[in-house]
């Protein structure tokens, strides 16, 4: 009984002295993805919102209908999946929500303004799809 108790209290111990990310990876939704740089930082686009749009997990960002939001980078549609953009809401109504980037889909969009074109095609990796 007490082994039990050491090991609950070792287990305890190292978890606040060595805290870890938590997180998942979730499954892929496309291999390559469209960017307007090598490293997918700069904004593609600005679209705004036609619909509302339901995040089903945490991969994917509620948006609302007229919501702006910057687009960073375009998954290339694959098979029968959707086609998904990744963006950041904008504005200051929705200041809770800024800085989250998450995929949403592109056919509830329509672009205001393009500030680079989307012509680097680059793969995407685990980290694209991971959620905290």
């Amino acid at each position: 009984m007490t082994l039990s108790i050491d090991l609950v209290i070792l287990f305890l111990c190292i978890g606040v002295t060595y805290p870890g990310v938590t997180g998942i990876f979730m499954d892929k939704l496309a291999s390559k993805k469209l960017c307007a740089d090598e490293e997918c930082v700069y904004t593609i686009s600005l679209a705004r919102a036609e619909d509302d749009y339901n995040a089903p997990d945490c991969r994917f960002i509620n948006i609302k209908k007229g919501q702006l939001i910057y687009v960073y980078s375009k998954l290339v549609k694959e098979r029968e999946a959707g086609e998904f953009w990744a963006g950041s809401v904008y504005g200051e109504e929705y200041e809770d929500q800024m800085g989250t980037v998450g995929y949403f889909p592109s056919s509830l969009v329509s672009e205001q303004h393009v500030y680079q074109e989307a012509n680097k095609t680059i793969p995407t990796t685990a980290i694209d799809f991971f959620c905290e």
